[in-house]
């Protein structure tokens, strides 16, 4: 593991260091927050440290683009705060990080995927290093359902650590109790949204409503909003600015979701690091998939609905399969709508950033920017290779 200097963000100096580089920031507080951890589960046990404790903190370290903690510290600049409060901001930042983990890691367990940021799924790598030592002997068990298990014990470690970290942050009195409730709030919404994301799969819902409330739960709040009202919180920002920061996360954190939709099913491999059409072959409830039913079935388009219900929940569907799938969602009109939808979301967004009385200007801007760009308004959907309705 590797140790580097934390910043000190105390003080205006500090602050606006980390302002020019706040992924950078995020990441040495979250090395300095894994190191302790690291020798905690080194204590404990070495082949637990090495085979489970490592590899948490290899995936947390290794991807992403520290978006969440992006958002608050960006809502705690934006609100004038630092000090002790931008200490704090970096280690829930960290935090954020280690949930979102936890969600990847049992995301991919419960869909049985195999690749997470072009490499391969946690359980598939421990599947990988013990494929032909697992389950040799009397009542062995298998390697591919060693590494499911031991995957949901990471993603375990993973919370735990998350948690561990919210406690051990020195959070200014005025936002403790605050911080720690919407703490728990968010964590409770991404389970909520995680179960009802397996429930409509199991239950082949098509409610296009159904589809917004489980993004709004299981990512989009705490992707951008729960995260800029934690930085605004730990800001001491008055009831009209953290209001308009949670409309502004909001709308940005739906768009984040269905624009992620639009990559699952458009988006270039290379890019999105998973393969293409993975939502339609776990049968995922998405608002894009959902629309374009509804849309089939007002046009009586059975031909449509016919290549959907094929589709939808097909493991083994192939490339051509899924280019089909492309058809229907570009002639019912259904992307269009989305990418419509999402452009108008990331309007919104920025447009509630006007009732945010901001502290420092440039903060303000920061953030407008980030908005826009997590809600995918900057940048087209990149298209994969398709035939049919895509060439």
């Amino acid at each position: 593991m590797r140790r580097i200097q934390a910043r000190n963000p105390q003080g205006v100096a500090g602050a606006h260091a980390v302002d020019a580089d706040v992924a950078g920031a995020v990441g040495q507080a979250l090395d300095d927050v894994l190191g302790e951890r690291l020798a905690d589960a080194a204590a404990a046990d070495a082949l637990f440290a090495r085979d489970v404790a490592e590899r948490v903190a290899r995936f947390t370290l290794g991807g992403g683009k520290r978006l969440r903690g992006r958002f608050v510290w960006w809502g705690l600049r934006v609100c004038g705060g630092g000090g002790e409060a931008a200490e704090a901001a970096l280690r829930l930042a960290a935090a954020l990080e280690l949930l979102q983990t936890c969600a990847l890691v049992h995301d991919d367990v419960m869909d049985d995927a195999e690749l997470r940021r072009g490499g391969p799924a946690l359980h598939a790598e421990v599947r990988t290093q013990y494929g032909r030592r697992a389950g040799t002997g009397d009542g062995g068990r298998s390697a591919a359902a060693f590494g499911r298990s031991t995957a949901i014990l990471a993603g375990d470690l993973a919370l735990a650590w998350a948690d561990d970290t919210v406690l051990d942050t020195r959070v200014p009195g005025h936002a403790r109790s605050a911080v720690h409730a919407l703490w728990r709030t968010m964590r409770t919404e991404m389970v909520a949204g995680q179960y009802l994301d397996l429930h409509a799969q199991v239950t082949a819902s098509h409610s296009p409503a159904r589809a917004l409330h489980t993004a709004r739960l299981k990512s989009a709040r705490y992707s951008v909003e729960r995260p800029l009202l934690l930085g605004a919180v730990l800001a001491g920002a008055d009831d009209r600015t953290t209001g308009a920061l949670r409309a502004a996360g909001r709308c940005a954190g739906l768009a984040f979701q269905l624009h992620d939709d639009l990559l699952g099913v458009f988006g270039d491999p290379a890019e999105t690091g998973k393969p293409s059409g993975d939502d339609i072959r776990e049968g995922k409830l998405t608002y894009l998939t959902a629309v374009a039913r509804a849309r089939a079935e007002a046009a009586g388009d059975h031909a449509a609905l016919g290549v959907l219900d094929a589709a939808l929940g097909a493991p083994d569907l192939t490339a051509a399969d899924v280019d089909r799938v492309r058809e229907v969602l570009v002639s019912t009109g259904a992307r269009a709508a989305l990418e419509e939808k999402v452009a108008l979301l990331a309007d919104r967004s920025t447009g509630h950033l006007a009732d945010v009385r901001a502290a420092d200007p440039s903060a303000l801007r920061s953030l407008h920017s980030l908005l826009r760009a997590t809600a995918g308004a900057r940048t087209p959907v990149p298209v994969a290779a398709a035939r049919g309705g895509e060439r």
